[in-house]
């Protein structure tokens, strides 16, 4: 069995390293190369940097690169394959790609087809409405977030990161109904991200399906630590990188 991931995942705006709630009431929640640092020395073992802004920083994205001593995913802005390559360039392991695949699914091939499947991360932001899940990218779409992770898998996607905004910066716990929906459907991990509290919300999601876990608030603003949830996991038979 894969040993389960530990990963930030923050947001980048204005050059500095935010939170949210629900993608809104953004709060600083540090300078890059510090915080960079501080995952270094904290036992994660992957870090995902989204820039909302859309702006490529190249130069904010390198300072973290430069700091980084573990699998950095980079996302936000990504429009082109030239963009995929100066992303990678300055250091990433991976890029994250969202509204540009809603716009041409067909980029999700032709990055895998590049650079390799591996190193691209599908990210889909989901909302529920009226009872119902649909994909969130700044304004609601009737797509069902599970049909268009199946897409994007055959397309050549390597993973899947996704986002409850309803859960998002809530520290309320994982969405275990919309872990429901994807439990077991997916061949290539999904990474869970949003309202991550405490270490058994990490053993809930695994035992439902999530091959990684996502999280920011939990990692800045409580108590526990990234060897808090491992331990956790570790408790109930779930394998993890220990060092």
């Amino acid at each position: 069995m894969l040993k389960t991931r530990i990963i930030p995942c923050v947001l980048l705006k204005d050059a500095q390293l935010v939170k949210s709630i629900s993608f809104a009431s953004f709060r600083t929640i540090g300078h890059i190369k510090t915080s960079a640092k501080i995952y270094n020395a904290r036992n994660v073992d992957e870090l995902i940097v989204l820039d909302i802004d859309k702006k490529m920083d190249l130069e904010s994205l390198e300072d973290i690169a430069n700091e980084c001593f573990m699998p950095l995913t980079i996302g936000g802005g990504i429009k082109t394959l030239d963009d995929i390559r100066k992303v990678l360039n300055i250091g990433a392991d991976k890029i994250s790609i969202n509204s540009t695949a809603l716009v041409n699914v067909n980029f999700i091939k032709d990055a895998a087809n590049a650079f390799g499947s591996s190193c691209v991360v599908c990210s889909i932001d989901v909302k529920k409405v009226n009872g119902e899940f649909k994909v969130f990218n700044e304004k609601v779409f009737d797509i069902n977030p599970l049909d268009l992770a199946l897409k994007y898998q055959d397309l050549g996607a390597g993973e899947i990161l996704l986002t409850s905004i309803d859960k998002e910066g809530s520290n309320s716990g994982y969405d275990l109904e919309l872990l429901d929906m994807f439990c077991d459907k997916l061949k290539i991990p999904l990474i869970i991200n949003g309202g991550l509290s405490k270490p058994s919300d990490g053993v809930e999601a695994i035992k439902k399906g999530a091959n990684a876990l996502a999280g920011a608030y939990i990692f800045h603003f409580s108590q526990y630590t990234p060897n808090d949830i491992k331990n956790e996991l570790l408790a109930n038979n779930i394998p993890v990188r220990i060092v």
